[in-house]
């Protein structure tokens, strides 16, 4: 009887966008360590090259590269996601994987502050770019049960904090696209990932407010931790590797949803 594989990232090309910190850098390096080939993209070629030089330094036998896009621009985001697929193809060989981290500051409040133009600058990234993503990733992923996309939802959508009605709407929906494209995408697999509470760049505030924002919640969590980008990326790193997951939520919130 042969051994059972599992190095399944072995060799596959993995593209991360939003690869650069947080949660998607946590990504990039797991699939490095699994032995993987890692594209890393965001829109700011400083931060790509930074990327990509730190993790080379780690991993000095790796095949990374990274290529910088901004999906900010709508008239021209299906081009520059195919621009940001050939680009990493030509690097690093066809893409077997990609995973989708990257997001923008929240600026939305309550219901009361609410505005047209607010809500569509929240859906572009949280919304928009994940169908297009879609579209994209369709025409070069290898049709196979191997290849698949990752999406990024939070636990908001199940359950939403006082204000945040706008971005639990978006959370949920996010949901329910995977599942759709799941079946839209077949047998190329889709999920999403829900995280909780995750020390990221993304938390827009002075060191002493975190802290305490971190206590806080603390205070409220099973386990009594803030979640950390390193324990979050391994349910992306198991949705990539276990090809009989599709449709399907991955929650990683410190037991937030229980309490």
């Amino acid at each position: 009887m042969s051994p059972l594989n599992f190095r399944k990232l072995q060799d596959k090309h993995v593209l991360v966008i939003g690869g650069t910190s947080g949660i998607g850098r946590a990504v990039s390096e797991g699939a490095l360590a699994a032995g993987a080939k890692a594209t890393v993209s965001s829109s700011s070629q400083a931060r790509v090259d930074s990327a990509v030089s730190e993790l080379r330094s780690v991993y000095p036998d790796g095949q990374i590269t990274g290529v910088a896009v901004d999906l900010a621009q709508a008239a021209t985001l299906e081009a520059d996601l195919d621009r940001l697929f050939t680009s990493a193809a030509a690097a690093n060989g066809t893409v077997n994987h990609v995973v989708f981290t990257a997001a923008d500051s929240l600026s939305l409040g309550g219901l009361d502050s609410v505005t047209v133009e607010l809500v569509s600058k929240a859906a572009h990234m949280r919304m928009v770019v994940p169908v297009v993503l879609a579209k994209v990733a369709a025409r070069h992923l290898p049709r196979e049960r191997q290849s698949s996309l990752t999406l990024t939802s939070g636990s908001v959508a199940d359950k939403p904090a006082k204000g945040w009605a706008v971005i639990a709407y978006m959370g949920g929906g996010l949901v329910s696209l995977t599942r759709a494209l799941a079946v839209d995408l077949a047998p190329v697999r889709v999920n999403v990932v829900q995280p909780g509470f995750v020390d990221t760049p993304l938390w827009k505030m002075s060191e002493e407010e975190k802290r305490a924002t971190i206590a806080a919640v603390e205070k409220k969590l099973l386990t009594a931790h803030f979640g950390e980008a390193a324990d979050v990326a391994e349910a992306y790193l198991w949705l990539l590797k276990d090809n009989n997951a599709t449709g399907t939520v991955a929650k990683t919130d410190a037991g937030f949803l229980l309490t």
